[in-house]
């Protein structure tokens, strides 16, 4: 018995179960073919039609270069080294790549050098959640001949819903490594750079600067402005998409010339202003109509062809089923990308918190406090107490206590006539910083005997019923 080592790139291509096969014979040939009659799809790889071997092939087995029709002993391994630069061969086409992109290649506004331009091109996708898994997907099967991806998440069931380049067989893995997964099995004939981490001022610089053009699929407005500074510095184009609920925007930032994102938004939002971070949202089909016009976006900005989104907001309304537009131009004034502007540092953005978390350290007295199991003990023994839940309604969808009261905080003081003063109350949210404003309310208001579930939904969750969903 003998053993071939095929490369990685080979062995994925040829679909072989490893890089490593075993199989006999009496010469190179002998084993070689073998194994090619139990993996069709190798063949065409390593032989020409003659049957003569590639010549980007060496053959090599106890470190000499062996030829076709050299004997090998028993137990001999065949090692298979393919010629190398450290990268791709951008400079042509393979067969192969052409039979993979031929519905782009006989496309007049792309051809066989479109083609070498996706492959030659180098695209950073920043997240890869609800956005960056179509974006990603796409411009993986369209060619991009190296694909950045930037999360520091891990994969969970409740991603599941909108996030289609994973699946339940990666649960728990990193994201990007997830991702990078099923990219190669889409398309083994690219690269794939994992970075497991989050965008920060201080690896912004260096992860753009290794790209040509920057996809955003981030979540948060922090990373949105941070990204964007990187870009204007770098001159790199950033291609955006933002989603909340049944709503998307996307639009082309910091090319030529154009607008960037803080001349559209010079502000991020107030925090009471600011989506509720539990509470957001989003219908499990927007990501991809988004993200396909995203990696649409970044494709042409790549070709160089038809008109970008450059000065252009466009709105999707996924209930109406409605496309707008809104146009705006580059601000003389912008901070960001001002021809004025003369310093190269980041512009670091204030985090924005959500108001419904928006809170400093507590200022109740820790006996106003009741952790999960002292309260499934108090409704055990039928004590008489009122559950109020200042959640919003679309949060009890996913889990709530039974027989609570749901009063979202914002209508509270609207309708305390509602509580039974006589009882006491204890005050139920998702985390615990909601429920503390509302007892900080209903203080206020002269009610007493108030306890706050400590830690909220989630704590319950994990300390007493390991079964309720969250989100």
């Amino acid at each position: 018995m003998n053993v071939v080592i095929f490369p990685d790139v080979l062995a994925r291509v040829a679909k072989l179960p490893a890089a490593r096969v075993e199989g006999e014979g009496r010469t190179v040939r002998e084993l070689v073919e073998g194994i090619c009659e139990q993996h069709a799809a190798l063949r065409e790889h390593l032989f020409y039609g003659n049957a003569q071997i590639k010549e980007h092939f060496l053959l090599t087995a106890n470190g000499e270069l062996v030829d076709v029709d050299s004997e090998l002993a028993p137990g001999v391994e065949l090692d298979i080294m393919l010629a190398t630069s450290g990268g791709l061969d951008v400079d042509e086409l393979s067969n192969d790549e052409v039979r993979r992109y031929v519905r782009h290649i006989t496309l007049p506004d792309v051809g066989r050098q479109g083609q070498l331009r996706l492959k030659k091109s180098r695209v950073l996708v920043v997240g890869t959640g609800g956005l960056g898994s179509p974006v990603s997907l796409y411009l993986a099967a369209a060619g991009v001949g190296t694909l950045g991806l930037v999360d520091f998440d891990r994969v969970e069931s409740s991603n599941l819903q909108r996030q289609v380049v994973h699946g339940t067989s990666t649960l728990g893995l990193p994201k990007v490594e997830s991702a990078r997964r099923r990219l190669e099995d889409l398309n083994p004939g690219i690269q794939i750079h994992a970075h497991d981490c989050a965008i920060t001022p201080d690896n912004a610089m260096r992860l753009v600067g290794d790209y040509d053009l920057v996809v955003d699929g981030t979540d948060n407005f922090g990373t949105r402005y941070l990204l964007n500074d990187a870009c204007v510095l770098l001159r790199r184009p950033l291609v955006y998409g933002a989603l909340h609920r049944f709503d998307g925007q996307m639009s082309v930032f910091n090319h030529q010339d154009g607008p960037c994102y803080r001349c559209l938004f010079p502000k991020s939002p107030p925090a009471e202003l600011a989506p509720n971070c539990n509470a957001g949202g989003v219908i499990g089909v927007l990501p991809g109509v988004v993200g396909l016009i995203q990696a649409t976006e970044a494709i042409k900005l790549i070709l160089g062809i038809g008109e970008p989104l450059v000065g252009r907001l466009m709105r999707f309304d996924a209930l109406s089923m409605k496309f707008s537009e809104i146009r705006f131009k580059r601000r003389a004034d912008c901070p960001t990308c001002s021809p004025s502007r003369t310093d190269r540092e980041l512009q670091v953005e204030e985090p924005v918190v959500c108001a419904s978390s928006q809170m400093s350290e507590s200022t109740l007295p820790a006996d106003f406090f009741v952790s999960p199991r002292e309260l499934q003990l108090s409704l055990a023994r039928g004590e008489k107490l009122q559950l109020l839940d200042v959640r919003e309604p679309n949060e009890l969808e996913v889990c709530r206590l039974p027989g609570s009261l749901n009063l979202p905080l914002g209508e509270l003081e609207a309708r305390l006539a509602e509580l039974d003063r006589e009882r006491p109350l204890c005050i139920v949210c998702y985390g615990g910083t909601r429920a503390e404003r509302a007892a900080q309310l209903l203080l206020s208001a002269g009610f007493t005997g108030l306890r706050v579930l400590q830690g909220g939904i989630k704590a319950w969750a994990r300390d007493v019923d390991h079964d309720m969903p969250l989100y």
